[in-house]
């Protein structure tokens, strides 16, 4: 692709460079951004600045959140007693689009994947230890995606787990093998965490 503007390529480059945005879909975005006249760049440009400099990481759950705390473990009336363990962001955004879970949240940062260098010490597992040994919680819902390296890490948890007198379930495999929870539609998932079952470690 050529460019008849070396600063119209740096901005193609910089856009291509997010996931899922090809070169061509950039350049169509750069350039409706050069051919408009209102002051969108503008606005685009300091959402994204702000986003990098004043977002947070939740203390408790790890979620995305605007104060040291998110919006859902600072509300009062969700249930303390159940946890639910999820990979992303995104699963957490997911779940909370069902209407289905009323509980609280725990992110991992994704999930034990030895090929691809992930282990235990690269996820949020110190800080689910750490919640569930002051936190009064009764029942852990593993809602991670259906896949090998999801199992593993469900398995490994479940160790982990072990001597705490807590319930662990698994969601409901409505969510096809090898599928992102993310990607799932809101009445399947929904009914994936209400048709809930309990875990057994083999």
């Amino acid at each position: 692709m050529k460019f008849p503007s070396k600063v119209l390529e740096e901005a193609v480059n910089a856009i291509s460079s997010l996931p899922g945005i090809g070169k061509k879909t950039a350049l169509r975005m750069v350039l409706h951004l050069v051919q408009e006249e209102s002051n969108k760049a503008e606005k685009i440009s300091e959402a994204l600045i702000k986003l990098k400099s004043e977002i947070r990481q939740c203390k408790h759950c790890h979620m995305l959140a605007d104060n040291d705390i998110c919006n859902i473990c600072i509300t009062q009336s969700r249930n303390n007693g159940i946890l639910c363990i999820v990979e992303t962001i995104r699963d957490v955004m997911a779940i909370e689009d069902t209407s289905q879970f009323n509980g609280r949240y725990h992110i991992l940062g994704g999930v034990i994947s030895p090929i691809d260098g992930i282990g235990p010490d690269q996820l949020n597992i110190d800080s689910l230890i750490a919640r569930v040994n002051t936190d009064e919680i009764k029942e852990i819902i593993m809602a991670v995606s259906p896949t090998i390296e999801g199992d593993t890490t469900i398995y490994y948890l479940s160790k982990k787990l072990k001597d705490f007198n807590i319930k662990i379930s698994t969601i409901a495999r409505g969510v096809a093998f090898g599928g992102d929870l993310e990607y799932a539609d809101e009445f399947t998932l929904g009914k994936s965490i209400n048709a809930r079952m309990p875990y057994y470690a083999h």
